[in-house]
């Protein structure tokens, strides 16, 4: 019983993402945004696939309330962007998958928000400040954690797929010179092999 509230407990605290795009597919985020706050979205992109050793790339779009487009980026395999809200409203990012790959996408990605009130300003308060400060610092770690993550599982999967053609490369080797030592042998025989003319 304990373990498991330990373990709820653990989950509670993590606030990363994780999304699983499919071939052809997009996943799109909404926040609600006041005037001046600052939205922040880190991600990485990865593969579930071990023997999947590409370099995967997604587009990534943050949009306003009226729809237009703030942030656009392309063919890209991880970011760190941020904007600040000019309306209130509801702005949209979206994660798209639909013209680069035909395989599944592991996006896991980080959303920051800093709401603006005047608390931000050091000399207005300072121990709001360094609350929301060591917050700010608390969440950048986390990002880079689940950043280093995902990028050890991709460079990962591309040691493994370079040691297993490794491997059968000198496998087709050894039989190669297997092959070419006993032609040899048999040559060499049947070179110096003495014949007699009756």
């Amino acid at each position: 019983m304990k373990f498991n509230v330990f373990w709820l407990f653990v989950l509670a605290l993590v606030n990363a993402h994780t999304v699983l795009l499919p071939p052809y597919g997009k996943q799109c985020f909404f926040e609600m945004l006041k005037q001046n706050d600052v939205l922040s979205t880190t991600f990485q992109v990865g593969s579930r696939d071990p023997n999947n050793a590409d370099q995967l790339t997604v587009d990534f779009l943050i949009s306003d309330p009226r729809h237009r487009i703030e942030r656009s980026l392309t063919n890209i395999d991880h970011g760190d962007e941020t904007i600040k809200a000019s309306m209130d409203g509801k702005y949209q990012y979206c994660f798209s998958n639909e013209k680069y790959s035909r395989a599944d996408l592991e996006v896991s990605f980080n959303v920051h928000g800093v709401i603006y009130y005047d608390a931000l300003d050091a000399n207005a308060n300072s121990l709001d400040y360094s609350i929301l400060r060591l917050k700010q610092l608390t969440n950048d770690v986390k990002a880079e954690q689940n950043y280093l993550v995902i990028r050890e599982r991709t460079h990962r999967n591309t040691a493994e797929s370079t040691n297993s053609r490794v491997k059968w490369w000198s496998l087709f080797q050894i039989i190669m010179v297997a092959m070419n030592c006993l032609f040899q042998i048999y040559y060499l025989r049947r070179f110096f092999e003495v014949r007699s003319v009756v």
